[in-house]
């Protein structure tokens, strides 16, 4: 069974590589292996991410991702998930998306932890979090899927390494105990016009609640939070359909901007 379990994941893991090399969407992974549970969509997002560490990059960071309301009526699921981020993922501050890069992308607003100590579950808190922050920073994350047409269930996304496609770091670092990150209001832009607000309430209550539930999560998989990595915290709204030439940009109170344009 454990071998038929490990062919599995190694066949998932494949799949989803296809789609990155062909640079085309695929089918769902939960139409391939309909019972794929939580823990084995894990599996197959680690052994990606693993395969991507002996090819050379780095992992940076997290994202949390699904942690607004907004985003888990989008894809109709009831609980957050976490992804890894690499060093060939971040896009400057106004900078511009070679569209090679991405395949259906979508971007969100959300505000980024910077750490300054680790992080390590079980029993970790939003307090724990805050005391060890460094700083934190205003994002766009550019989620995307491998899976055609975003046809995703949980176990779809988390296997994707959480939909993780690109992000941008904005704005200028803000000690934590200057801001009540919980009532930062955010504005967000696309092409001049107001698509979205949100507040940092909006993701799990408090954007260091779901700090807190990654480094917990994380420690049943025995990672910890390394001082140094870039925490993507989460969505204040629904993400937004991008197209090639669309320009986007989010206006944080007290964080300052943060922009990205798609290259036509």
């Amino acid at each position: 069974m454990a071998n038929e379990l490990k062919k599995s994941t190694k066949m998932l893991a494949d799949h989803l590589t296809n789609a990155y090399k062909e640079r085309q969407g695929v089918t769902p992974l939960t139409e391939l292996e309909p019972e794929l549970s939580i823990q084995q969509a894990y599996e197959v997002q680690l052994l990606m991410i693993q395969r991507e560490v002996e090819a050379g990059k780095q992992i940076v960071g997290k994202k949390i991702g699904l942690t607004s309301l907004a985003m888990q009526k989008l894809l109709g699921v009831d609980q957050p998930d976490y992804g890894h981020l690499l060093d060939d993922m971040m896009i400057e501050n106004g900078g511009q998306i070679d569209k090679k890069k991405v395949l259906q992308p979508k971007v969100e607003a959300e505000i980024v932890f910077v750490l300054k100590n680790e992080l390590k579950g079980p029993n970790v808190t939003a307090t724990d979090v805050l005391l060890a922050t460094n700083y934190v920073v205003p994002a766009l994350e550019i989620v995307d899927s491998r899976i055609s047409d975003w046809k995703i269930q949980l176990q779809d996304t988390i296997a994707d390494n959480a939909s993780s496609g690109l992000y941008v770091l904005g704005g200028r670092p803000r000690s934590i105990d200057q801001l009540d990150l919980g009532q930062i209001g955010m504005v967000f832009f696309k092409n001049g016009e107001l698509v979205n607000t949100g507040v940092g309430a909006a993701a799990l209550g408090h954007p260091a609640n779901c700090v807190a539930w990654l480094a917990n999560k994380l420690s049943e998989y025995g990672i910890t939070l390394n001082a140094g990595e870039v925490i993507l915290s989460g969505a204040l709204s629904a993400a937004v359909n991008a197209e090639p030439g669309d320009y986007f940009q989010a206006k944080f109170a007290h964080l300052g901007e943060v922009s990205v344009r798609f290259d036509k």
